[in-house]
């Protein structure tokens, strides 16, 4: 009897579990992206040649630390258009660009600039369907003579809302790191 008894019990239990699983629901999956190479490109407004920040890994989150480099030295006191370029390049064979998943998820994404002894200050120039900034297109200001780093953060699940990020303060932004990369540059 108490074998029965606890054999109904422990039906009655599956059963119970069975009814409330969610297996009928598919799980949609969006996997984060994969991104080898930035490439920021910034065109001074007052003409002459544009100035290419990039970071290339190839190896992904394999053993290489990524390759980075910067073009030329920025002009003082001149205003730049940035413009940013993300791509999956780990499979030569089939470069994926990213750029187009970050533009089409961009309620998703959010770049954040900060830049070391007041060389640069930015502004967005783009912005989601809720009037958030996304940093795909941007302005660059460069301060006096001097050098320092930049850096252009890619954060996946920004927490848009939150004090401070939509004006590029990334500290309360929340989310996922998708990219960081810094870049040493002197102005002159």
């Amino acid at each position: 009897m108490k074998h029965l008894k606890k054999l109904s019990i422990a039906i009655i239990t599956l059963l119970f579990i069975s009814s409330c699983s969610d297996d009928d629901t598919p799980v949609i999956i969006n996997e984060e992206e994969v991104i080898t190479t930035m490439t920021v490109t910034l065109t001074p407004s007052t003409g002459g040649s544009a100035i290419i920040l990039k970071t290339q890994d190839l190896d992904g989150d394999g053993p290489n630390a990524p390759v980075v480099t910067v073009s030329g030295n920025l002009a003082a006191s001149t205003v730049y258009s940035g413009a940013i370029e993300l791509l999956d390049e780990l499979d030569p064979n089939d470069v994926e660009d990213i750029t187009e998943e970050v533009k089409e998820e961009d309620d998703e994404h959010q770049f954040f600039f900060s830049a070391t002894n007041a060389i640069a200050t930015f502004d967005y120039n783009d912005e989601d369907d809720d009037g958030n900034p996304i940093g795909l297109s941007f302005t660059l200001t460069t301060g006096a003579s001097g050098t320092g780093t930049i850096t252009v953060t890619l954060i996946h699940e920004p927490l848009k809302n939150a004090s401070g990020v939509s004006e590029g303060n990334i500290e309360n932004a929340g989310g996922e790191e998708d990219i960081v990369a810094t870049f040493p540059v002197t102005v002159q």
